[in-house]
């Protein structure tokens, strides 16, 4: 009886509360009271004078029960934080239980924030982010909640309703990510943003679990769509928890296998196509695991860069790689110049330059024999900035600067000259099958063409066959890569490659183009 009771004061409540808390009500009060005291005199008016702010406390519990407070107050409506998520999911669900009725929690993250703030500025940025908010709102009923909780992320709690299930929570997704994408209009020209976004009923969550449970489970999902690609949705599970604990651990191993130097770099040769010797190295990062054997990038880098140790990693690289360079001078193994991988974190480090500099330093190596390598989507979206000076400060440094998998970011030509470049690393999907398919071999003339005329040197990756690597060599590409030449090993394993490299080309003539 007292669950009914409930249910039908929540019910008086949701029917009472748009109609007395809307600003008409300012007009409406004085011409009830008159109306009142014409037709039934003291009495009557009396009886509007007792009866409406019962009306009012049972529509308007239930929403200032939902009203921020502490943290969340401190922060204003629009942006709340850890702390006020919480609080906010927190009563929600009692509200919703209260009622016997069901909520959801959504958590959005708007993909290209953060690179539109590096490419356009923070004005446009927090222009985008107000807008991408009220969009939000306007899909929302009264009773539903939607603030921000980071740069580029909101939450939505939808308010107590009794059908809540798996299609409607999908068809809300569906809704409010249709708002985000929609083209965005500001002063900087028209921007088209995606985004990613994880749900949780309150149905999917155990018996006793509170607003921090439906937070953390809305942010796993949306972890899990973000892993997905771009506009990717999903809806939390119960196998989902156990991946994250999964990716938690490892995060943990990562951090020892640092401290413990089982993460190191290996090793794979380039090899100049005019003369066969080798041109220089890449160093590749590999986890030696004590339990798991070697463990492949892909599993780790992702939750190392989310972890924000993706500096330290390359610390770690760096200094490996200018040892091994050190001792293969020592040696007397010809090799002219290491390449190492730089991230997007790392490049917007304000004090990158400096570091190089004084690991160049500590190992008395010549600045000419470092390559950076950045990523081509790196310099189509960071035209300047704290990216464009590091670049160009490790260039006047005298390192060499390698644009990797060139082909795939989309960079434009005007980007492209206004970095200090030195080579094209060619990606290899543009090598792939070049002796077997016409098309194929076009484009990829069509690239060394370009290079060509911009006076720049290139470098082909994942070269796997000979007759692929004979190709390059007619096409006038000037360095090859790949496991077609020799897969990452060692520093020492690479002492004994070289050594038996030299040895095979030794009293050989110009090669590669030469022999076209």
């Amino acid at each position: 009886m007292t669950s009914r009771l409930a249910a039908l004061r929540a019910a008086v409540g949701d029917l009472l509360k748009p109609w007395l808390h809307g600003p008409h009500m300012l007009a409406f009060l004085p011409a009830l009271s008159l109306a009142g005291f014409w037709m039934g005199g003291e009495a009557v008016l009396l009886m509007l004078s007792l009866s409406m702010p019962l009306l009012y406390m049972v529509a308007g519990d239930r929403g200032a029960a939902l009203a921020p407070t502490g943290s969340v107050a401190a922060l204003g409506a629009d942006l709340v934080d850890a702390q006020g998520a919480q609080e906010l999911a927190d009563r929600m669900l009692h509200a919703a239980r209260e009622a016997e009725l069901s909520t959801a929690c959504y958590v959005i993250e708007a993909a290209e924030l953060d690179a539109l703030a590096r490419h356009f500025g923070q004005d446009t940025a927090e222009t985008l982010r107000e807008l991408m908010l009220r969009r939000i709102r306007t899909m929302l009923r009264r009773e539903d909640l939607g603030v921000r909780i980071g740069d580029a992320r909101y939450l939505v709690l939808l308010g107590p309703a009794l059908r809540l299930d798996l299609e409607t929570q999908l068809a809300v997704a569906d809704r409010l990510q249709r708002a985000v994408e929609e083209p965005a209009e500001t002063a900087t020209g028209t921007h088209y943003l995606t985004a990613c976004i994880g749900f949780c009923g309150l149905s999917r969550l155990p018996d006793g679990s509170d607003g921090a449970q439906l937070l953390e489970a809305a942010q796993t999902a949306l972890a899990d769509a973000q892993a997905n690609g771009p506009s990717a949705v999903r809806a939390w599970s119960v196998g989902m928890r156990a991946e994250r604990r999964a990716r938690v651990s490892l995060l943990s191993d990562i951090d020892r296998a640092l401290a413990n130097g089982q993460i190191q770099p290996w090793y794979q040769p380039q090899l100049c196509t005019s003369t066969g010797r080798i041109s220089g190295v890449e160093a590749l990062a590999r986890w030696l695991h004590p339990e798991r054997g070697i463990v492949p990038p892909a599993d780790f880098l992702g939750p190392l860069d989310e972890a924000g140790q993706m500096d330290r990693l390359s610390e770690t690289i760096l200094q490996h790689a200018l040892t091994a360079l050190r001792g293969w001078d020592a040696e007397g193994i010809d090799l002219p110049r290491v390449s190492v991988n730089f991230s997007a974190t790392e490049l917007r480090n304000p004090q990158l330059v400096a570091r190089i500099r004084w690991e160049l330093d500590r190992f008395g190596l010549d600045p000419r024999r470092l390559a950076i390598e950045v990523l081509e989507t790196v310099i189509a979206e960071s035209p300047e900035g704290i990216v464009a000076r590091n670049i160009l400060g490790l260039s006047e440094l005298g390192c060499h600067i390698d644009l990797d998998d060139f082909g795939t970011g989309h960079a434009s030509i005007t980007a492209l000259r206004r970095f200090p470049v030195h080579r094209l690393k060619i990606d290899r999907s543009f090598v792939s099958r070049i002796d077997r398919d016409e098309e194929q071999r076009r484009m990829l003339a069509a690239i060394l063409g370009l290079a060509d005329r911009l006076d720049l040197e290139t470098l082909a990756e994942g070269v796997e066959s000979a007759g692929e690597h004979a190709l390059l060599a007619q096409l006038g590409c000037d360095h090859v890569q790949g496991f077609g030449i020799a897969r990452p090993m060692p520093a020492a394993h690479l002492s004994e490659w070289a050594r038996s490299h030299a040895r095979e080309i030794a009293g050989a003539r110009d090669l590669g183009r030469s022999s076209g």
